[in-house]
Order: structure tokens, then sequence, then C-alpha cells
């Protein structure tokens, strides 16, 4: 195996890995947020025994998204040293402001946790909002190099040499905004969903006390709003991203679609197997003009086809199979949250327990949420192959030469499955010596 494909796959389980924590931290912050919202609104301490619970496991989550994101950080520099002499001189100016929105996000983390009972609610709802706004900094800002790696721009190359060099205009490349809003989108989505998981799981125990189980309640409501708020939104930004695939980065889109013949009236292909020598998807099921429609809203667009552009610059056709993945999980985690909203407006006015079904299809939503992260991070990566900077560096030009990679990879992949398992311990034995019924005692004991 070569140094290209052993670099690829040693960065991507090193960002595979990270991407778990990081997007977690970004939607659990805004979600401590709210619940630290709801409970000056409400005067009801389950709210701050929610957010104190949901701040516990952040610091758990933050404690191996940060050693990860360093390792992700020193991998670009290793793994390809041709791609960081162009970051260098062109899109730095995201990296260096990020380390100013961690500091932001960490610092007000460390006065949320050990202040909040000294502090007035307003200052914990500012601390909180503080959190939430480092966290979410701090994913637009790394989006914004991923994008420019797209759409590169605020730099011309002359003999070889990079001039010309406008930081801003690299850092707001044209896939900067769609690409940083359907991020924010599917992290706020993938976080609450995770938590809406929890809680569903708890009510599902029948020995819950009617206590713990107004608690849970609370914490399903809450969380189940926004659940089905990320995932409309998460619908339309991924629209948005449609849309800008088709203005900026069309072979991508057409290997997302297994399109190959440029047309108009063109179908929107679900699922199948893409089979160049044939010029079609096999077992695919399409929906006529749908995708001209999705790209301009107009049935009569012209979608160019892989057959216009040179083979070797085609993306591997398995996008087409993570791009539908992501898409039908988006799909089903929307209809599962808005069936969820309908049935616990319904159930709570007859004071009925939610059904069992609901809850486990609310189980089932944590999970594929993250499933659905790591198939759009993996489509949005591969399907810019085989460039790193899309039309400017291939990633053979980005990648070292050194050996010895293959160990490595090794040693990392059993690093990660090693801090997974720990991290899950970690989680569960700290909540199982600070049970829920230990924390509400606490509160109304105050």
């Amino acid at each position: 195996m070569d140094n290209v494909m052993l670099s690829r796959m040693l960065f991507g389980s090193s960002m595979a890995f990270h991407i778990i924590f990081a997007t977690l931290t970004v939607g659990m912050a805004l979600m401590i947020f709210f619940a630290e919202i709801m409970r000056t609104v409400k005067k009801d301490d389950d709210y701050a025994i929610l957010a104190k619970r949901w701040t516990k496991g952040l610091a758990i989550l933050l404690g191996v998204a940060i050693p990860t994101g360093t390792i992700v950080a020193v991998m670009l520099s290793l793994l390809w040293p041709g791609f960081m002499e162009v970051v260098g001189q062109v899109i730095a100016l995201p990296f260096q402001i990020e380390i100013f929105a961690f500091f932001l996000e960490s610092l007000f983390l460390a006065i949320y946790v050990y202040a909040a009972s000294r502090i007035s609610p307003p200052m914990r709802i500012v601390s909180t909002f503080f959190v939430a706004f480092g966290a979410v900094a701090s994913a637009v800002l790394i989006t914004s190099a991923h994008a420019w790696m797209n759409t590169p721009q605020g730099f011309d190359i002359v003999n070889g040499d990079i001039v010309n060099v406008d930081p801003l205009a690299a850092a707001l490349t044209p896939s900067f905004f769609a690409t940083s809003f359907h991020v924010v989108s599917s992290a706020y989505m993938a976080g609450t969903f995770v938590l809406l998981a929890i809680a569903a799981y708890k009510l599902m125990n029948p020995h819950l006390s009617q206590r713990e189980k107004q608690y849970h309640q609370k914490s399903f409501g809450l969380t189940l709003v926004f659940a089905f708020v990320m995932s409309v939104w998460t619908a339309f930004t991924g629209h948005d991203t449609t849309v800008m695939l088709y203005e900026e980065i069309p072979v991508k889109l057409a290997a997302a679609e297994g399109l190959f013949e440029t047309q108009s009236e063109a179908s929107l292909t679900i699922f199948g197997t893409p089979n160049p020598e044939a010029n079609e998807v096999i077992g695919g099921i399409e929906i006529p003009k749908m995708l001209s429609w999705l790209a301009d809203y107009d049935t009569d667009t012209v979608i160019q086809g892989l057959n216009d552009f040179p083979e070797e610059e085609w993306p591997p056709l398995f996008v087409h199979t993570l791009f539908n993945v992501m898409v039908a999980i988006g799909f089903f985690l929307l209809g599962v949250s808005g069936l969820g909203l309908l049935f616990f407006y319904l159930w709570r006015k007859r004071s009925r327990p939610m059904p069992r079904w609901l809850l486990g299809l609310c189980v089932a939503g944590g999970p594929l949420a993250m499933v659905g992260i790591e198939t759009g991070w993996i489509f949005s990566c591969t399907g810019r192959q085989p460039w790193t900077i899309f039309g400017v560096q291939t990633t053979a030009e980005a990648a070292t030469d050194s050996g010895n990679l293959g160990m490595i990879f090794f040693f990392f992949v059993v690093l990660y499955l090693v801090l997974l398992v720990i991290t899950g311990f970690v989680m569960y034995y700290y909540f199982k010596r600070n049970p829920l019924a230990q924390d509400i005692s606490a509160f109304e004991s105050v």
C-alpha cells in the first residue's frame, strides 16, 4: 500500500475519532445554555440538574476532544507537508483565531463548572452562552479551512510561487457559508439527538421512581424540540450545500448522484450502484427531474455529468452510497423528531406515557445521528479526491514520503479503540457513582 493511501487512512481514522467528540461538545454546549435559560424562566431546578449533569458529560468528552484535536493538528503537518506549505501562506488565519475561540470556551466552562453555585442565574446563562459560542466558533473556523480546500481562492500561483495572498478572501471562500451552516446545524442535530436518546432510554425503564420520571420527561421534551428544529434546519442547509455543489464543484455533485451524462430534467437517484461502463446507476430508485429542481429550482436546469470531466479526476463512485446514507439518516431523524413532538403533545395532554416503540426510535436516533455525521464528513473529504486543494494540489503532491506509516496507523487505531472504551467506562462509572436521585435530593434540600 502506497504512502498516499496510508496517509489518508491514518489521518482519516484520526478525524473520524475526533469528530465524534467535537460534534457532541458543540451540540451539548447549546443544550446546557438552553437548560439554564429554562431554569431561570420556569424557576424549575430540574433544568439546573439537567445543565449540571450534561456539563459533567461535556467535561469528560472535552477531555478526549482536546488531545485528539491536537493529534489531528500534528498529523496535518507530518502527513501532509505539501498541503501545510500552502496552508501556512494562505489559510492560516482561521486556525489562529480558533485558538482564541477555544480559550473562550475553556475559560467560561471553568467558571461555570467551579463557580456555578456562587454566581447568579443571569451570570450562569452568560457563562454557558460563551461556552456554546466558543464551541461553535471553533467548528466554524475549522470548517472555513475545509471549505477553502473545496473552493480555494485568495491567492495566485506564479511560477510555482504563492503570491497576492488575501487571507480574508481565502477564509470567506464561495463554499464557506453553505458548508459552515450545514456543519453547525448537523452538529446541533447530532448532539441533541444523543441527549434525546439518553432521555428516551431512561423513560423506557419501568422501575423509575415518579420523581425521576418527571425529570427525564423534561429532558425528553426539551431535547425533542431542539432535535426537530435542528433536523429541519439541517435539511435546509443540506439543500443549500447541494446548490453550492452545482455552482462550484459539479463533478462532486455528479459523483454524489451517480450522474454520468450531462442533461436537463436530471433525475434524483436514491441508492443503487454507479456503473461507469453502463453510464448509469444500477438498482437505484429515480425521482424524475428532482435533481435539476433541487440544484436551481427549475426542472430544465442542466446538470453536468461525470463524462464531462477527465476520468482520473472523478471522485470514488462509492461516495454515491455515502451521500445517500447521510441523507436517509437525516430524513429518518426529521421524521422521528416530528412524530415524537406530535405524540409528546397528545400524550402529555392525556397524561399518558410515550409509546415504547416511539421511545425506541428515539434511542436509535442517537447512534444513527453520529453515523450520519461520520458518513457526511467522509463524503465531503472523499468527494474532493483526487485533490487535497481542489484544482490546485493533488493528494499525492500533498502527502509525505516518510516510511513506517502502516505500523503507526495500526498503533493509532488501537489507541483510539482503547480511548473509546475508557471514555465509555468513565461516563458509566461517574454517573453510576453520582446517581440522579442524589442530585435531586441535593437540590431539594437547599
